[in-house]
């Protein structure tokens, strides 16, 4: 449907050919569509030149839109990253299908025969901004779990978006597949995500993928079951068993690879029996490296921490540091102030590690190794939908696994009840 203009009639257009390809999905011979993730992939590469001049123009839009530069940094693709979607897409493509993997089995008594087999969920509808290699990402892993997926980017990479999805189009005209497998909704206007959210006779779940305004607007419209990816309020906290050069690495990269993404630490808990010495060199080395410091009591920064400060996702050179008393303290205040997302612990001590494992309930809990690991490609999916920090069906990154349910398969021989 080309009128963008109507746009319930263009997502009820959309949801019904989702749906009629998720029929034939369910049962594609894992083959084809690993065939599929493979041809999309070798025109992901072919194309990389345009797909950076369209992503040129989503680059101006976002500085016209006053994008701050860790935003813009999660925007732009250059050849690099577009080698990184291409092998997502082939990693994708190489992992074992789960559509079908029997999950478990057992024999009753009564003569039946019982497994419980994966199946796929249906439709998702993704609802993401900015980062154009989640068109990419998703695309993948809904075709790998036998879904099919109605993609709706964000206005900033709108035509990264578009030009990725021709590839993905690609792959599945080369495998015989149906093209409404992965769809991108062909408009910037918001109406088209508060249409997706009451599909239910279409979509069997959403997945949002973006800043805390977005899952918010989700969660709080959604008629569609909601996968929620609620924002990366990152904690570390410095142990006073930590180690000091393992903390100076864990730390930098964990807020200075790529602030924008969110699995960046956006607040530090320090240890008092030593914050006058690691601590402060620690708040010292992010300032050297251009982060913007926001200190509280005994630290100095650039910056004094306001109240406001905790519980922050800043998503870019800016970070909040505290000193706690304990162990326990830093626990409580994660618990106060984070999404259950990602936080880690630096410490060499195995008894604190595993007290501070045993008493947080985040997604993703790390000891003395970066949070920016918080990625499903380094958790070796391949590649991630995004990350849940909810606690129903999906948590944690979700891969193709994550976007799959499963059946009751039951075998008698004749078999009736008493």
């Amino acid at each position: 449907m080309s009128d963008t203009q109507n746009i319930p009639a263009l997502m009820a257009d959309i949801g019904a050919r989702a749906r009629a390809a998720a029929a034939e999905l369910a049962f594609v011979p894992p083959a084809r569509k690993e065939q599929a993730l493979n041809a999309a992939a070798d025109a992901v590469w072919a194309r990389r030149a345009d797909i950076i001049n369209e992503n040129a123009k989503d680059l101006d839009f976002g500085r016209a839109k006053g994008l701050s530069p860790a935003m813009m940094d999660r925007l732009m693709l250059d050849e690099s990253r577009i080698e990184g979607i291409v092998n997502g897409l082939r990693a994708v493509a190489g992992q074992d299908d789960p559509v079908g993997a029997v999950l478990s089995e057992w024999d009753r008594p009564t003569g039946l025969h019982i497994k419980r087999v994966r199946t796929p969920l249906g439709v998702i509808g993704v609802i993401y901004e900015s980062r154009p290699n989640v068109t990419a990402d998703a695309g993948a892993l809904c075709l790998k779990a036998g879904n099919a997926v109605i993609l709706r980017g964000g206005s900033e990479s709108f035509h990264s978006a578009s030009a990725i999805h021709s590839c993905l189009q690609e792959g599945l005209n080369a495998a015989g597949l149906p093209e409404d497998s992965i769809q991108l909704v062909p408009t910037r206007d918001r109406a088209a995500v508060s249409e997706m959210l009451t599909m239910t006779d279409y979509i069997d779940v959403i997945v949002p993928r973006g800043g805390k305004g977005l899952v918010g607007l989700v969660q709080r419209e959604a008629r569609v079951p909601v996968f929620a990816h609620l924002e990366g309020i990152v904690h570390i906290y410095i142990d006073k068993a930590a180690d000091p050069q393992k903390t100076l690495d864990v730390v930098i990269n964990a807020k200075t690879r790529r602030p924008g993404i969110c699995g960046s630490v956006e607040c530090l808990l320090i240890h008092k029996d030593i914050a006058a010495d690691l601590g402060q060199a620690v708040v010292d080395a992010l300032i050297e490296k251009g982060v913007d410091v926001h200190a509280g009591d005994g630290l100095t920064g650039t910056t004094v921490a306001s109240e406001n400060d905790w519980g922050t996702e800043f998503l870019d050179m800016i970070i909040a540091a505290k000193i706690v008393e304990s162990a326990d303290d830093a626990i409580s205040h994660i618990r106060t102030y984070g999404s259950n997302h990602t936080d880690c612990i630096l410490t060499e001590d195995d008894v604190c590690a595993e007290h501070f494992f045993t008493r947080l309930d985040s997604a993703i809990l790390m000891r003395n190794a970066s949070t920016q690991f918080a990625d499903g490609g380094e958790f070796g999916m391949g590649a991630e939908i995004g990350i849940a920090t909810g606690k129903m069906h999906a948590r944690g990154p979700v891969g193709a696994e994550q976007l799959t349910s499963f059946k009751y398969i039951v075998t008698g021989n004749g078999t009736v009840r008493a």
